[in-house]
């Protein structure tokens, strides 16, 4: 039986000691548990390592009445453990009875600048929601991830100002037993930094990989060019 006062963060992000995924979500729970829900917060990685974490994992997805799934984007779409714990719950949902409202949130960061990067990953977590049975609550999308680096967004200040407002508005409509506002997925989906700083030190960053393997005179090589 699910409690729609109690919440699961499922972190998609297999990144230790803490991932952006992590961070995100943690905040949404922490405004959530200020509205007096109970929050429970499970690593996919390793729940899917044993039997037992397995029945750990979906058990806590049958008591929560509402789930939060944060994840990085991989190519376009899910990290494979991710998918793999969708699985696992179909295929338990599918074998059992009558379920009580449950709501799926969706939350996927990506390191490309543009927030639209992840539509094909939460298009994929919509219909999951609606071949098992759960809620849509809606999905919020970040662009350029990377510049938060795992940290707690407070500690990020006004870079995360956007991120924060969208998660606090999140929050808010979820107490209500609403899906998130189209506002909340505006806010998270403005660019963290402006593009031309993110090609500046993304171009940086290419140049020192490229010295460090020295490949530093081979960055415009084309070898598989036909003139």
């Amino acid at each position: 039986m699910s409690s729609q006062r109690d919440v699961l963060l499922l972190v998609g992000s297999a990144k230790r000691p803490r991932s952006t995924s992590e961070s995100l979500g943690s905040y949404l729970c922490e405004r959530l548990g200020e509205r007096g829900f109970e929050t429970e917060t499970l690593l996919i990685h390793r729940a899917l390592k044993s039997d037992q974490g397995r029945e750990e994992l979906l058990a806590a997805a049958d008591h929560a009445g509402v789930i939060v799934l944060a994840f990085p984007l991989y190519v376009d779409s899910l990290p494979y453990l991710v998918i793999k714990a969708m699985e696992v719950i179909a295929k338990h949902r599918r074998a059992g009875g009558e379920r009580e409202k449950q709501r799926l949130l969706a939350i996927v960061n990506c390191g490309f600048p543009e927030a639209r990067q992840n539509d094909t990953a939460l298009a994929i977590c919509r219909q999951f929601a609606r071949e098992v049975g759960l809620e849509w609550a809606g999905g919020l999308a970040l662009g350029g991830g990377e510049a938060i680096g795992g940290q707690a967004l407070p500690k990020v200040k006004g870079m995360a100002r956007n991120v924060i407002k969208s998660l606090d508005l999140a929050a808010a409509a979820l107490a209500e037993g609403k899906p998130v506002p189209q506002e909340a997925a505006g806010a998270m989906a403005k660019p963290i930094t402006p593009g031309w700083i993110y090609a500046l030190l993304g171009g940086i960053g290419w140049k020192r990989q490229a010295k460090k393997h020295g490949a530093q005179k081979k960055l415009r090589d084309r070898p598989y060019h036909q003139s």
